[in-house]
């Protein structure tokens, strides 16, 4: 999609809102919920624990509740991260945000990275709910972004993502690039970590970006009207 295009509608419709912290309370689940039902965002990017918390508070609206899994490290179980994301499906989540264990990948065990995939992404389609990779790209070589975009090629998650935001580095255009040459119309990426206004954004949409995750939403969203 090219940026110049975009209504505000439907750039609000490619945000996941986030608010994935530590020390978020129920306050804030209602601040990050109520300002995603005002500005019409894709989805409440927030860990798999208030996930019940966040389905009630959108009830009614389009507004869908994303759950991150085995977050922000990747280093569980494929069996773990399985019973996650059962859980946070049945609490009521719309779609999952599950990070790919990094380790693996880069001692070259693409047939754990497949079968650990495979099993996500086949639970998040029997339920009818979108499956999000995050590969963590800021500890990652080209080459093994790259991998790790061909085993998604052939799995299907319905999106790629490029970070958790609590790594070393965030999206880059560079990444968000590469991820999509890769795996072409068959599989959409997100970019998320480190896009806190228009032009960071604008950026990653123009290098095939169709989901960005991000704390900084409305700013974005005030940034893109201004301009316009």
């Amino acid at each position: 999609m090219n940026s110049k295009e975009l209504t505000r509608e439907q750039l609000a419709g490619m945000m996941d809102h986030t608010f994935l912290k530590a020390f978020a309370t129920e306050a804030d689940f209602e601040k990050l919920c109520g300002e995603a039902r005002e500005n019409g965002f894709a989805m409440v990017a927030i860990n798999s624990s208030p996930v019940k918390l966040c389905k009630k508070l959108l009830e009614g609206t389009k507004v869908h509740v994303g759950a991150a899994i085995s977050f922000p490290l990747g280093q569980t179980a494929i069996e773990t991260k399985a019973f996650e994301t059962e859980k946070a499906i049945a609490d009521g989540a719309d779609e999952i945000d599950y990070v790919l264990n990094i380790g693996e990948l880069k001692m070259g065990h693409d047939d754990y990275i497949r079968k650990e995939m495979e099993t996500i992404v086949g639970i998040c389609r029997k339920h009818n709910v979108l499956s999000k990779v995050i590969f963590e790209n800021c500890y990652l070589t080209k080459e093994e972004i790259r991998r790790a975009a061909e085993i998604a090629k052939e799995v299907k998650p319905d999106f790629i993502k490029t970070s958790t935001g609590f790594g070393t580095g965030g999206a880059t255009v560079e990444d968000v690039r590469l991820m999509k040459e890769t795996v072409g119309d068959d599989v959409k990426v997100k970019a998320a970590g480190g896009i806190r206004d228009w032009a960071a954004c604008r950026q990653m949409i123009d290098a095939g970006a169709e989901r960005i995750g991000t704390s900084n939403s409305i700013t974005i969203c005030e940034q893109f009207e201004m301009e316009g």
